[in-house]
């Protein structure tokens, strides 16, 4: 694999605290939800699962579905991680802005099935997510709205408000 800035790994080494929080809230919830374009360029959002395996971030899809026509059509995407019921958010809202690259190779797809196991292991389409940014928002000692927005090449930034 070459050295790339924008995949989770790179993201990961370069601000762990942050990456760790992200996947802490994915990992919280099974679904999640996808936000793709359509042709005629309105939003669509999906439930998707979503995995953090081998330095990527990796979204599987079952054949045909809509929103993976328009990932082939339009690679940009945010992920939204689950809230949860009622109004706690811990771990603050999580989002995740990118490309999202197909992934046919056969060896790869193999990998990824098996670790991940789904439904139809011969027929789903995959998806390598190229990161263009992560952004945290939390309320921070009960009285500060804290925005932390990461971007490949860049330190995290954080925004206070009160």
């Amino acid at each position: 694999m070459t050295d790339r800035t924008d995949n989770w790994k790179a993201f990961a080494t370069a601000e762990p605290e942050l990456a760790r929080t992200v996947e802490e809230r994915f990992g919280a919830f099974t679904y999640h939800i996808l936000a793709t374009l359509r042709k005629d360029g309105s939003p669509r959002t999906s439930g998707l699962e979503v995995r953090f395996l081998n330095g990527e971030l990796w979204l599987g899809m079952m054949p045909g579905s809509l929103k993976a026509l328009d990932l082939r059509r339009d690679p940009r995407c945010t992920l939204q991680a689950n809230p949860g019921s009622g109004t706690e958010m811990g771990g603050g809202d999580v989002r995740i802005s990118g490309r999202a690259v197909e992934v046919r190779d056969p060896e790869t797809v193999k990998r990824y099935a098996d670790e991940v196991r789904p439904p139809d292991p011969s027929a789903f389409h995959l998806f390598r997510v190229e990161l263009t940014e992560v952004v945290r928002t939390a309320i921070e000692d009960e009285k500060y709205l804290a925005v932390q927005l990461w971007k490949p090449g860049q330190p995290v930034r954080t925004r206070r408000r009160t």
